[in-house]
């Protein structure tokens, strides 16, 4: 029996080469918790089965949303098999509410202040205070895409604004902190592995990923503030999320506001007590799944023809995470099947969205609207004149 080979090793999990395919990886999770770019570590029994599960119905759930993602299969309690992938040196932050740092940037806003709108924010994936060969003051720094230069500013206080914090009261260290280096833009996407494309791209799937998992844990009466992401690329050159998204990855937290997740060791819990948080989440992401969900179509005749709703579900994907039904009745002509029909579909699916389709017309909307509890939403079936104000509008008459 040949010894497996090890890839890589970080602080919380090992890397290794499948042996069945050269493609592939074997991701194993430790029995590790660090906080504070490992200056705190404890070992402790049980972490990576715990880590594994969730990361396992994360990535689940993701891949029949469709999103890309490494993630292949669970193998065992503290494993699974992912595609091998050349890993960019990026995270990508999603926020949703002011956690952490993010507070320490921001110290104007409170600590829980909602974002309406994601915000999005790309650090720089370093490890032992290096950039290339470049010394820099602290890992992982913020990144601001400014330009044709990209600015370095640091994520978080030095340990020195910390103690300077407590003893003076002030709270505004990274506010209006200049960058403590500056790089070409070109020059630091050939050494984070990306290209101008990527960017935007990866901001994309970063809040689809939260969107999704942000509706998963609701269901479950969990709240997620912030999430953390990391990219790869596969044999094909196609992004892909890869490295794992676990308790270690985001701050959820329960109905009372209290944190479910990393943060609650940061804070000096003990790390078992921590431990019977993440087996909370844990359990709860086992329960993660796809809603049974439609788009109901709702047309007056043949000539309305669907084909945009169509090419949507095709171009996006839609047909993986929902149904397509269309209606095709007069609701002028007959109200009563209109009813009947709309009223059954919705009571099979009630999770639906209705698309009121039809000429000109304004009134089929309200119609469908007055008969059920679902959004409805109405689309003149010449649309494209409306748009491109190509609309005639005949002449009042006595």
């Amino acid at each position: 029996m040949t010894e497996q080979i090890r890839l890589n090793e970080g602080k919380t999990k090992i890397v290794w080469q499948n042996e069945k395919n050269v493609e592939h990886v074997d991701m194993e999770h430790k029995d590790v918790i660090t906080a504070g770019d490992g200056k705190k570590r404890d070992e402790v029994p049980g972490k990576g089965k715990l880590s594994n599960q969730t990361a396992s119905n994360v990535f689940n759930l993701l891949q029949r949303s469709g999103v890309p993602v490494a993630f292949i299969e669970k193998t065992s309690p503290t494993r699974f098999l992912a595609k091998k992938s050349d890993m960019t040196l990026l995270e990508v932050v999603v926020r949703r509410e002011v956690h952490g740092s993010e507070g320490e940037r921001k110290p104007h806003l409170e600590k829980g202040h909602l974002y309406p709108n994601l915000e999005l924010q790309y650090f720089a994936k370093t490890t032992g205070k290096k950039l290339g060969n470049r010394n820099i003051p602290m890992d992982d720094p913020l990144l601001d895409f400014k330009g044709d230069r990209i600015d370095f500013y640091l994520p978080h206080w030095t340990d020195e604004q910390k103690a300077e914090s407590k003893k003076t009261g002030a709270k505004s260290f990274l506010v209006g902190q200049k960058p403590f280096f500056s790089e070409l833009r070109g020059e630091f996407f050939r050494q984070a592995n990306i290209t101008e494309k990527d960017l935007p791209q990866m901001g994309h799937i970063a809040k689809w990923t939260f969107l999704i998992l942000e509706k998963a844990l609701s269901l479950e009466g969990l709240r997620l503030v912030d999430l953390k992401v990391e990219f790869g690329k596969n044999a094909k050159g196609k992004l892909e999320l890869s490295d794992v998204i676990d308790s270690d990855s985001w701050r959820v937290l329960d109905k009372d506001g209290k944190y479910m997740d990393k943060q609650r060791y940061r804070q000096g819990d003990d790390p078992t007590s921590v431990m019977k948080l993440f087996e909370i989440v844990a359990d709860l992401t086992e329960r993660f799944k796809i809603p049974d969900q439609q788009i109901i179509l709702f047309r007056a005749s043949q000539n309305d023809h669907p084909f945009v709703f169509e090419q949507a579900f095709s171009s996006y994907g839609l047909g993986e995470v929902c149904r397509l039904k269309i209606v095709t009745c007069s609701a002028h002509k007959e109200p009563v099947r209109a009813y009947r029909e709309i009223t059954q579909l919705v009571h099979e699916v009630p999770d639906s969205v209705i698309i009121a389709y039809v000429g000109r017309s304004n009134g089929l909307g309200p119609m469908l609207a007055d008969q059920v509890t679902c959004p409805v939403i109405t689309v003149p079936a010449s649309w494209e004149k409306f748009a491109e104000g190509r609309v005639v509008i005949a002449p009042h008459t006595k």
